[in-house]
């Protein structure tokens, strides 16, 4: 836990890129679409580095592999601390510095699934809030270290965190003696797909992520949209991201409690509330409750998803799978986040997001009415009593 904690809060960090968008802007002379498609890039390769991993995990011993995680990530950082231009931040940021951390995240998790049995869900949230922690503390150090020593200064400075954690975790990770599969599993155990309940899951986490991922890429510039100066949009950016990663720990916790289905339906319609109020009553004030709820109801529904994918299928794949459901982030940090900012561009303004934003959470809260209230071994147990013969009358 103490190893997973140290590598993905300075990972997490991806979450306070919009601290980043003015002074960005401002240095290389690119707009908001620009910086947009650079975020999504970092989400297009963390979500690649989750999908390789069980693949790199199940050849490489994860020690060597963890650090070469930092080596990667470092490097991207560095690069993009001395860009010049787009294509040095699509690479350093967008492509070395994704790639490490999804690879790294998804490594951590499925360690995690290994060692830690009871409360899955609460264990499972709390490592999934770690990235928004980590943007919560990034925010305004990175705010305050733009001013004090510029932007370029202070990439170096993340690129030097970032390693130095994936350091000390790979040396409690040697010491814990994780191992990551568990050897004593059956093959048909291991093997389960459940493809109708991915599709579900994976439609109620994509709603979710389009909605929060906008928040969460563009927070300081939609608080300044509506009206806040710079300072109170850093403090509001850093309040969001604090609500929403308590949301990914309470997401975990209250499905060991409750049935997934009613979560999941309750925190979509937390975020659309969010998204109501704020076309109702525009202001500072009200941006920063809205996006809170929002954020939070995609931080429930974040949590909710790990504690799920943990509940209905087997430790040993839960890698595997949680790196194909990470697909449906993927995919929501290219599509309303990337086109809040072109709106933004041909408008200056938020509301048209908005309103997306609302019908986005609104499906959202009627399809995770189709997730199942039963467990792993329950559904199990469910498929194979249809797949026996029936007695001839």
């Amino acid at each position: 836990m103490i190893a997973a904690t140290l590598v993905n809060l300075p990972f997490g960090t991806v979450y306070a890129f919009s601290v980043f968008l003015q002074p960005m802007e401002a240095l290389l002379g690119v707009g908001r679409t620009e910086m947009a498609i650079v975020f999504s890039m970092a989400s297009i390769f963390l979500t690649i580095g989750m999908l390789i991993g069980p693949a790199l995990y199940r050849r490489f011993p994860p020690v060597p592999l963890l650090l070469v995680c930092g080596v990667l990530s470092a490097s991207g950082l560095l690069i993009c601390a001395a860009a010049q231009g787009i294509e040095q931040l699509l690479l350093g940021y967008g492509v070395l510095f994704g790639l490490g951390g999804g690879v790294a995240f998804i490594m951590m998790q499925q360690g995690l699934n290994q060692t830690i049995t009871p409360m899955s869900g609460l264990a499972n949230g709390y490592v999934v809030s770690l990235y928004p922690m980590g943007a919560m503390l990034g925010a305004p150090v990175f705010g305050w270290a733009i001013d004090a020593f510029g932007l370029r200064a202070t990439l170096v400075g993340l690129a030097i965190t970032v390693l130095t954690s994936c350091a000390i975790a790979a040396m409690l990770w040697h010491r814990a003696q994780v191992r990551m599969q568990d050897p004593g599993a059956s093959a048909a155990e291991s093997q389960a797909r459940h493809w109708g309940l991915f599709a579900s899951l994976f439609a109620v986490f994509f709603l979710a992520a389009a909605a929060g991922l906008m928040v969460m890429s563009q927070a300081a510039g939609i608080l300044q949209a509506y009206g806040a100066k710079s300072l109170f949009a850093l403090g509001g950016t850093t309040f969001i991201t604090g609500a929403i990663a308590a949301a990914r720990i309470g997401g975990g916790w209250l499905i060991d409690r409750f049935a997934v289905p009613r979560v999941a339906c309750v925190a979509h319609l937390i975020a659309l509330s969010g998204s109501c109020l704020l076309l109702t009553w525009p202001g500072p004030g009200m941006a920063v409750m809205s996006m809170t709820l929002i954020g939070c109801g995609y931080g429930f529904i974040s949590g909710l998803t790990a504690g799920a994918i943990a509940r209905y299928w087997h430790p040993n794949v839960f890698g595997r799978v949680a790196g194909q459901m990470y697909i449906a982030w993927c995919i929501a940090a290219i599509s309303l986040p990337v086109l809040a900012g072109w709106l933004f561009d041909q408008t200056q303004g938020y509301d048209p997001a908005m309103r997306i934003a609302a019908g986005v959470n609104l499906l959202g809260a009627l399809m995770a009415l189709s997730l199942p209230a039963t467990a792993l071994a329950k559904v199990q147990v469910q498929v194979q009593i249809q797949s026996q013969p029936q007695p001839r009358a």
